[in-house]
């Protein structure tokens, strides 16, 4: 296997159809690049001309030390990582692709060092972490939820608690609209984010900047569209961003509890949402709806009344007694 760094446009070409995040797509890694400190290394791994493993990572030359990050934290990317496509469906060749790939990667940006901080966060197509494992990587499994979304939108609204039934039904009986558009209100989305973190006291780390450029960007390819509750004069109730990978639907940003004559809008937001991925609107080939994240008890009080399925991913990262002072001063803290 020969593995190399690519360029961008060399990334998009190798990136597969489906099994890949909206953040593995070359328009959202551009973006990071532009926002993110340090350099964003594209690894290809390659037999003969076609493309069996990726990996995004950005890495970070500090007076401390190396961090190499897949994904950087700060910027609201739940998962990168790698993604391996072996051609032999046998499990031999598969696991021995995945291996070789890893220990290429991992040789090159000096896991073994011990100033190497390396920290990924999988996909949830990728299956097999072993590899960085036996590289004395330290291993955490993580959730989310995935709704499979069919064209029978009766039986899948069926399918959530009745709470959420009654909610998204007396949503639909007040004097409120849901527009379906652009990116003219990320600005509000995020201001109104923004304002809800500062409300609970918690800290809210998103540069308005990099959401603004992201969106813009993924817009250009139809990756990206809001989704805005407005009230009878027009007044903004909630809004919630959605991008799009070519296999799934992620609830981004927004979503803040608002509450309307006693209803909450943000049921019939999900809603719309759903309805639109059933529809194929905007992207045919997307059947999930990722709600990004399981893995907050009081949020998942609301998220499990989808009734998706819970599914898991890995996070690995440099272990031992001698990563913690180091961890402590790259503030690698999980958002």
């Amino acid at each position: 296997m020969e593995v190399r760094q690519l360029t961008i446009d060399e990334w998009g070409d190798a990136l597969p159809s489906d099994g890949f995040e909206v953040f593995h797509t070359p328009e959202a890694l551009q973006v990071l690049d532009d926002h993110a400190a340090g350099e964003l290394r594209l690894y290809g791994g390659f037999k003969g001309d076609r493309p069996v493993g990726l990996l995004p990572a950005m890495v970070q030359e500090r007076a401390i030390g190396r961090a190499v990050l897949s994904p950087p934290p700060g910027f609201s990317i739940p998962r990168l990582g790698p993604l391996v496509m072996p051609a032999s469906p046998k499990r031999r060749k598969r696991e021995k692709v995945n291996a070789t790939f890893s220990e290429a990667v991992l040789e090159d940006v000096g896991v073994d060092d011990s100033l190497t901080l390396f920290r990924l966060s999988c996909p949830t197509s990728y299956p097999d972490p072993r590899p960085y494992v036996w590289s004395d990587l330290s291993l955490d499994t993580r959730f989310t939820y995935h709704l499979a979304v069919g064209e029978d939108t009766d039986a899948l609204r069926s399918s959530f608690s009745k709470s959420l039934r009654r909610e998204i039904r007396d949503a639909e009986e007040l004097d409120v609209t849901i527009e379906r558009g652009g990116t003219e209100p990320v600005g509000r989305i995020y201001d109104r984010t923004r304002d809800r973190y500062a409300e609970q006291d918690r800290g809210f780390a998103l540069d308005r900047a990099y959401v603004e450029d992201l969106t813009e960007a993924l817009a250009e390819t139809d990756r990206c569209r809001t989704y805005v509750a407005r009230g009878p004069d027009d007044e903004f109730l909630s809004g919630m961003v959605v991008l799009y990978s070519n296999d799934a639907a992620y609830f981004w940003l927004g979503g803040n509890r608002s509450v309307y004559e006693g209803t909450s809008v943000n049921g019939l937001l999900h809603w719309r949402i759903i309805e639109d991925i059933a529809a194929g609107d905007p992207r045919e080939s997307v059947d999930t709806y990722d709600l990004m994240g399981a893995n907050t008890e009081r949020l998942c009080r609301y998220k499990s009344k989808f009734g998706a399925s819970l599914v898991p991913y890995y996070a690995l990262e440099s272990g031992g007694a001698g990563m913690a002072a180091a961890k402590t001063a790259y503030r690698l803290v999980s958002r």
